[in-house]
């Protein structure tokens, strides 16, 4: 596959989805090629190449997740110790799961901690042990162990399981125990160290659907473990190479014992449902897609999106990023899909759903919540769709920018049982999950994105 290719592609896919900064990163056959298209910004256009930052959101979780295995390797942490080891001042709304949660059920989102808490503590140094403070605020959506959630806050704590046994701010920790050993010089936590370098912001919708700065470029500083790390396509390319090696460094430093660093891709939990893997390693979302197994995640921003796939038995790794939304998404998504297919000969299809089925619709109508956002699935007679968004009151209490919401777009149920279903249009087109009944079969809730949503309102069709 010849680097033009890749340029043509990218190229024609950032005009179809209107994306003003793309760049696409790919690993195989030993080297490594990049494409780029666009501007950092529409407002203060600087063109993007492969050194560009962009703000990674979720798939920071990949380098907390490493950095702790490392402190597992050097005998400083226990996957199955209590948290509490390790954070003594954690407090929870349910004393019981406070004590129980593990390390491990942190890493693989099995806690039965919520979503997050919306809430900025500073930028001191004091930021996750703030955030940590405001923990017994966070719903508990089920029972240590019971089943995976995915969870910000989970990936927070980690980071002050870092803090509190090395002793560093989490950022120190991480650029001392992953960025500097692995030449990782173009990826960075903190705004001063951002702003001296070429870096994308985010974008999103105005009123009238015309594409504008999102001016919250960043998270808050209690957030960056799950979410915070601004990097560039290379140095996220160079992450998936560290990641389909032994451990060793560059020079040949053993950074990770290689069968840690294979553990983290080894299956801990199955999901259900998900367009996002069919199970959680330590971390990674695993995937088999056309006979192959990949690791996978992803992450968004305010109006930035990254997505990175490896496929270890291929010596294969793609990278994208993209500065709009909703439409980052599907970027993304094509970028990846397209890489496989023309490099490997993997194809990733989407399901097709059922015909629309108004008996099943009207048990399925109505409004779903966790702590920050609510889905609503709605019905015209002749279609269902799903909207996404933030609670009001959340906007309202929050002291920053926030992301915008999802439009309703098409829902299709799938073949089955009839419970599972994908997103057919909009930011969240191809996006899968399903719906969990009760007891007596009724339909209690949404699983979206790795994310329980528990029903609120059921609705009439």
């Amino acid at each position: 596959m010849s680097d033009a290719a890749l340029s043509e592609f990218v190229q024609a896919a950032a005009g179809e989805f209107g994306i003003p900064g793309v760049t696409v990163g790919v690993w195989t056959d030993g080297r490594e090629s990049f494409a780029s298209h666009g501007v950092t910004s529409i407002d203060h256009p600087l063109p993007v190449d492969e050194h560009t930052l962009f703000q990674i959101g979720s798939a920071t979780k990949t380098f907390t997740a490493t950095a702790l295995m490392r402190l597992v390797a050097d005998g400083r942490v226990a996957l199955d110790a209590p948290v509490r080891r390790y954070v003594p001042e954690l407090a929870l709304a349910d004393g019981k799961a406070a004590e129980a949660i593990t390390v491990m059920q942190l890493l693989n989102h099995t806690s039965g901690l919520g979503w997050n808490v919306i809430v900025d503590t500073g930028d001191g140094d004091d930021a996750l042990a703030g955030f940590v403070g405001r923990l017994a605020e966070l719903e508990q959506v089920g029972r240590p162990g019971d089943r995976a959630s995915y969870s910000q806050a989970a990936y927070n704590l980690l980071g002050r399981v870092v803090e509190n046994v090395t002793g560093l701010t989490y950022e120190r920790a991480v650029a001392s125990l992953l960025f500097e050993p692995l030449g990782l010089s173009n990826s960075f936590f903190g705004t001063a160290d951002v702003m001296t370098r070429r870096f994308a912001v985010g974008h999103n919708p105005d009123g009238n659907g015309t594409l504008a700065v999102a001016k919250e470029w960043r998270l808050t500083r209690g957030n960056n473990p799950g979410g915070g790390l601004a990097s560039s396509a290379s140095d996220v390319l160079a992450w998936a190479r560290f990641h389909l090696g032994d451990g060793r460094t560059h020079d040949g430093e053993q950074l990770l014992p290689a069968g840690l660093l294979h553990r983290m891709r080894e299956q801990t939990v199955e999901l259900r449902g998900s367009n996002l893997g069919d199970g959680f390693g330590i971390c990674w979302f695993l995937r088999e897609v056309d006979g192959v197994r990949t690791i996978e995640h992803g992450g968004s921003a305010n109006g930035q999106f990254a997505e990175l796939v490896i496929v270890p038995e291929r010596n294969f790794a793609v990278v994208a990023l993209s500065n709009a939304g909703p439409d980052g998404i599907p970027f993304n998504r094509a970028a990846v899909r397209w890489a496989l297919e023309h490099y490997l000969g993997v194809v990733d299809e989407d399901p097709e759903p059922l015909p629309y089925d108004g008996a099943r619709a009207r048990e399925v109508v109505g409004d779903y919540a966790n702590d920050a956002m609510t889905l609503t699935v709605a019905t015209d007679g002749a279609e269902l769709t799903l909207a996404v968004t933030i609670k009001p009151e959340i906007r309202a209490a929050a002291d920053f920018e926030m992301p915008a919401d999802y439009e309703p777009a098409a829902l299709g149920l799938l073949p089955g049982d009839g419970d599972e279903f994908i997103v057919t249009g909009g930011g969240l087109q191809g996006q899968r999950g399903y719906f969990s009944r009760d007891a007596d079969g009724s339909v209690a809730g949404i699983d979206l994105g790795g994310r329980v949503f528990n029903r609120a309102t059921a609705a009439s069709a």
